[in-house]
């Protein structure tokens, strides 16, 4: 895992953005932030799991079916199954110390 901070590669309301093996932060302090990097590791996780390409084009095409079921960009974006389990667990530090292979699917 690589941190990089680099404000210019985020859209405004966006803190953090995983692509394997990287996250990038919008600002050098939120490396402090245990929960926003909790976040971003389960995405990490999430991503090795399916051999990085595969994570991708199910998060596009589960964002364009909830967009599409919802008509809001926001709640489709919270409904993505990534999602769903890295905000379900953010604030549990402990959670990829026991975090089963492929637990998204029970989120």
């Amino acid at each position: 895992m690589i941190v990089i901070c680099a404000k210019i590669l985020l859209p405004k309301n966006v803190l953090g953005l995983t692509l394997f093996p990287f996250i990038i932060l919008r600002n050098k302090n939120d490396k402090d932030n245990l929960t926003l990097m909790n976040h971003e590791k389960i995405h990490i996780r999430q991503q090795f799991e399916l051999l990085i390409l595969p994570f991708y084009f199910i998060y596009v095409v589960s964002f364009v079916l909830k967009y599409l079921k919802y008509r809001d960009a926001n709640r489709a974006y919270l409904h993505i199954i990534f999602e769903r389990e890295a905000y379900g667990n953010e604030k549990n530090l402990e959670y990829l110390k026991s975090r089963k292979w492929f637990a998204f699917l029970n989120s």
